[in-house]
């Protein structure tokens, strides 16, 4: 399923659209979509899975190399 391991985004797209803010970045693994934390106002990468079903984020956060899979609720080793 995994597709997608690595960005150059560094932004939450849909909240600079929105003139929003944003905790931290997530990486759809599948598509690439980056998108907010659940922890964001927006929740963009939660929303991102809901419309997608894209189950499987990692954080874009520097030093942080954890995956996360929506449907389990578990965390995954890179």
């Amino acid at each position: 399923m995994i597709k997608v391991v690595n960005t150059a985004e560094d932004v939450c797209p849909d909240c600079v659209e929105q003139g929003s803010s944003w905790v931290h970045l997530r990486m759809c693994m599948i598509c690439g979509n980056v998108g907010c934390c659940d922890s964001s106002p927006n929740k963009h990468a939660r929303a991102h899975f809901e419309e997608s079903h894209h189950p499987i984020i990692r954080s874009v956060e520097p030093g942080e190399e954890w995956r996360w899979c929506y449907i389990d609720e578990l965390y995954m080793r890179p």
